[in-house]
């Protein structure tokens, strides 16, 4: 009688450890928008109108540029790509590139600013550093000249004061980025 007992009893404890367990749900969602990210936790999308995308192939670099820009709500992502010693093909390569040191590959966020006229523009909300960011080009469509990719970095800005002592820092995260279907000129030059 006591092992039947000792085996409900653990049945049971199973039975209910099996019932506390957490459930965890993985959920992935993609995006029809021309192009959409995640701007200090806040959700930005550009509408098709303000997405342009271009590639340049430079022959006597042998270097092909992508740029992408969009805009919305007086803010804009910029995204510049290069790729060195390719030839002059309508694509662009599917790879995944890293901001770095040189300006083959730059990222920025753009915002109201006012200018030395006291004229409001567009203009960089800080800088990159080499490793804050990359860009991948997923799918290039050479046929129908339309291109995606994601993308995600970060800018910093510094405020100084008159003795040029850093007295606070702005930094702006721009994360789960991506950029859908968006048709490309292509110029060579």
């Amino acid at each position: 009688m006591k092992k039947i007992s000792l085996i409900a009893t653990l049945i049971l404890a199973v039975l209910l450890l099996q019932n506390c367990k957490k459930d965890t749900a993985t959920a992935t969602t993609t995006s029809t928008e021309p192009m959409i990210a995640i701007i200090n936790d806040t959700t930005w999308i550009a509408s098709k109108d303000s997405v342009k995308a271009a590639i340049v192939y430079n022959s006597a670099a042998q270097t092909k540029v992508l740029t992408c820009q969009g805009t919305s709500n007086n803010k804009q992502i910029n995204l510049y790509v290069t790729q060195h010693n390719v030839g002059n093909t309508t694509g662009f390569p599917l790879n995944t590139y890293n901001i770095n040191s040189t300006t083959d590959n730059e990222m920025s966020y753009w915002v109201p600013q006012r200018n030395s006229q006291g004229v409001v523009v567009l203009a960089p909300l800080g800088s990159t550093s080499p490793g804050g960011g990359t860009l991948t080009v997923i799918a290039v469509d050479s046929v129908n000249k339309v291109i995606s990719g994601t993308f995600s970095f970060s800018t910093i800005l510094n405020h100084y004061d008159n003795n040029g002592n850093i007295t606070s820092i702005t930094s702006t995260s721009i994360q789960a980025g991506g950029f859908n279907n968006v048709p490309y000129t292509l110029t060579s030059n």
